[in-house]
């Protein structure tokens, strides 16, 4: 049994970790396409039908380019930060429920890597690693745009992820739990006793701050500060090449999967679809075509991080700041208070 145990769970692991580098390959791809397509233009269309090897073509590009490292950079640290930012991307995956309960040969296969009681605090806890990479990594070049970027980068993580948490507060007084499965169980179908099942829809205001937030924590724009172009370069991977570059920007494009992940997971209900227990098929193929749903849900996600970015101009860096500790933060308090005052209504009214 146990060894069934650790074939399952390496065979989910593979299979996560192969799917979040395939999405982050092709995000690449749609990022261009979905840029093309708003600025009226082709796109890719030369590596293949319709460019679709294009993202293959730049990954053999990235491996084959010179590798350099700077002169007077901290060797050890210049390598160990597009390591450590690649590693704590891709390790937010183990909590995310990709799908209910399978049954194989009379084992019930979870759909996940593992099922904490804690899981909201794990994905802050590796959130708050992943700026750690874009540090070292900025600090270790020597370089003043790269430091100036990883300053930024560090600042602006820091401040968004009081707002992001304060949102989340609300969410768990709803919800009553930390883990993500118990969360996304609650969620089950869309409508229950008169009223929508998924958080969004209980959550409005906090779902509206964790998402501006999530933009903050992914570098996207209109919050890409710590790579602003115009201004410094390239920001914390300007003096990166090679494949420790490809693995800044893999980070990036598997953040943004992983944060999508979370936010289908936590507001809209994660693997949960309407009408799901009327369709009268079997838990496997409801399973299935749950995961189905969750990935739909991630990929829209994923579309909306990439239409605002070729949409809204980039903020200055004082506005990212106001809006962060001025506007955020106090709007997460207030949504915390009305929540309070929300559920001592319903207790007292509507049991």
């Amino acid at each position: 049994m146990e060894a069934a145990f650790v074939i399952e769970k390496f065979i989910l692991i593979t299979v996560i970790f192969t799917v979040s580098l395939l999405v982050a390959m092709y995000s690449t791809y749609a990022e261009r396409k979905v840029a093309s397509f708003l600025q009226d233009r082709v796109g890719p269309n030369r590596a293949g039908p319709f460019g679709i090897l294009q993202p293959l073509a730049d990954g053999i590009k990235m491996f084959t380019k010179e590798e350099i490292i700077p002169t007077h950079a901290n060797k050890f640290l210049f390598i160990a930060g597009p390591s450590l930012a690649i590693l704590t991307a891709c390790i937010g995956t183990a909590v995310i429920p990709w799908g209910s309960n399978i049954e194989i040969a009379g084992r019930t296969i979870p759909l996940q890597v593992a099922d904490v009681n804690v899981g909201v605090l794990y994905i802050f806890g590796v959130v708050s690693l992943g700026v750690y990479g874009i540090m070292i990594g900025g600090w270790a070049s020597n370089n003043k745009y790269s430091l100036m970027g990883a300053i930024r980068a560090a600042s602006q993580n820091i401040s968004y992820e009081i707002a992001m948490g304060l949102s989340i507060i609300a969410l768990l007084m709803s919800t009553g739990s930390l883990s993500l499965k118990v969360i996304a169980e609650q969620q089950s179908g869309f409508w229950a006793h008169g009223w929508f099942t998924w958080n969004a829809f209980q959550q409005p205001l906090g779902f509206l701050i964790f998402l501006i937030c999530a933009f903050a924590e992914t570098n996207r724009s209109p919050f890409d500060l710590p790579e602003c172009e115009t201004e410094l370069v390239g920001g914390y991977h300007t003096e990166y090449s090679s494949m420790k570059l490809g693995f800044y920007l893999f980070a990036e494009y598997i953040n943004m999967f992983v944060s999508s992940a979370v936010m289908a997971t936590l507001y809209f209900g994660a693997y949960n679809f309407p009408f799901m227990h009327h369709l009268g098929l079997s838990a496997n193929m409801i399973s299935i075509l749950g995961v189905v749903f969750m990935m739909l849900k991630i990929f829209f996600f994923i579309f909306f991080f990439m239409w605002v970015r070729w949409t809204i101009p980039r903020f200055r860096y004082d506005q990212l700041m106001n809006l962060g500790w001025k506007v955020l933060i106090p709007l997460s308090i207030a949504n915390i208070v009305l929540t309070g005052i929300w559920i001592t209504v319903k207790d007292i009214y509507f049991k």
